[in-house]
């Protein structure tokens, strides 16, 4: 029994959930985190007045991926919702996903020719411009446009990113898109090959024609595919909440992963444009997810003065957030990104979550440590929106 949705109850709330990619961190200085460090006079006095706590992505030890961290975050239990990577990517470029679809996300790569064996150079190629993505995906597409009756779909992402859908003529039968990355994940290495029939097939024959086309790019000559992955079966969101939802996000991967949801998607260029849109959208929605990249990306580069920037720089636009006058809002991250291990991890995640029926006055900061004395304690983060739900009375009594 999907207890949640037998007691949901309608009325005019607004709930906000700002995530930070990437939040939570490690003592990098003086035995202080990131957001230790950080100077957040607003998110400070905002966390004197809200509840805190800790979310688990998935389960205890285990490091999430961005899919299964918002999936958590927006209340689908992730070990039970498992979403490929080419899916998220191709929706959040924009192409529509048909039953018979096959979706990859694709990095365009240098390789070179070593002792007869294709060898890759650099897994991003440089991380091309958007603008020579663009152009080079173009070329691409221009001249694989079909591999037998397999339609073949691409669209450049951002830098040296793309997604490409393999549309067949009929339904796959499930499990068609376990095919292994050709990705080796580390440069020096040859690039995967996937063996067998079927799909196998079409990829190999992709690969080949797309070495001849790219040949004489000087640096994205080849593509590494991720990913392999059939649109899933998942209960929209106002389906299982009750509520309509849109996203703003820059990155196209998250605004893919809402949009996976049936959240309404609106794609923004800067963090101000971002928040234009928040105002501009207010009154036509009940939940808005509002998405931060740049606090993973300096995170997973080892840049722990930058992700404290970003996180100062969030700590600014508290004020504009407030002025719309949620009900609910959360601040909290998809993940951890501690700066000292360049990437993900499998620590809890800082959760703030403000409404006016929160017993606060627990801890004095935003920060990790402070996050731990909190009233919400630690919990999973698929339970943050039954928290949401009922801090915005969106949820009826259970029993007599």
């Amino acid at each position: 029994m999907d207890l949640v949705k037998k007691h949901i109850i309608k009325n005019n709330t607004k709930l906000l959930l700002i995530v930070l990619d990437g939040l939570g961190g490690l003592p990098v200085e003086n035995g202080k985190t990131e957001l230790e460090m950080a100077k957040t006079p607003n998110l400070d006095r905002l966390a004197k007045e809200s509840a805190l706590g800790m979310h688990i992505p998935v389960d205890y030890g285990i490091t999430p991926g961005s899919g299964p961290g918002h999936l958590g975050i927006f209340g689908y239990n992730p070990v039970e919702y498992q979403i490929g990577r080419g899916i998220l990517e191709a929706l959040g470029l924009g192409l529509e996903l048909k039953d018979t679809d096959i979706a990859v996300r694709g990095n365009y790569a240098t390789v070179e020719e070593f002792n007869g064996k294709l060898i890759v150079k650099d897994r991003r190629a440089g991380r091309i411009s958007s603008e020579e993505n663009k152009r080079i995906t173009q070329k691409l597409a221009s001249a694989v446009k079909n591999i037998g009756d397999v339609q073949v779909i691409l669209s450049p992402g951002m830098e040296h990113r793309f997604a490409m859908i393999l549309r067949f003529p009929t339904p796959l039968p499930e499990g068609s898109d376990r095919l292994p990355d050709t990705d080796p994940q580390k440069e020096g290495y040859e690039p995967i090959i996937p063996q067998g029939d079927g799909v196998a097939m079409v990829v190999r024959e992709f690969l080949k024609r797309a070495q001849e086309v790219l040949k004489d790019e000087p640096k994205a000559n080849y593509v590494l595919l991720r990913g392999f992955s059939q649109k899933p079966k998942i209960e929209s969101f106002e389906e299982k909440f009750g509520l309509r939802a849109c996203a703003i996000a820059v990155y196209p991967m998250y605004r893919g992963l809402a949009s996976l949801v049936g959240m309404e998607v609106f794609k923004a260029e800067s963090l101000q444009e971002q928040i234009k849109l928040l105002k501009d959208l207010w009154e036509n929605y009940d939940y808005f997810f509002f998405h931060i990249k740049k606090t993973d990306s300096y995170g997973e580069d080892g840049n722990w003065r930058g992700k404290i920037q970003v996180i100062e720089e969030f700590d600014g636009l508290i004020p504009e957030f407030l002025s719309l006058k949620p009900q609910v809002l959360v601040i909290t991250g998809d993940h951890s990104t501690p700066s000292v291990l360049k990437g993900h991890s499998w620590h809890p995640v800082p959760v703030l979550l403000h409404s006016p029926y929160v017993l606060g006055r627990t801890s004095e900061r935003f920060t990790e440590r402070e996050c731990l004395k909190g009233e919400l304690g630690i919990f999973p983060a698929f339970k943050l929106m039954n928290l949401m739900l009922a801090h915005s009375l969106r949820l009826s009594k259970f029993g007599a």
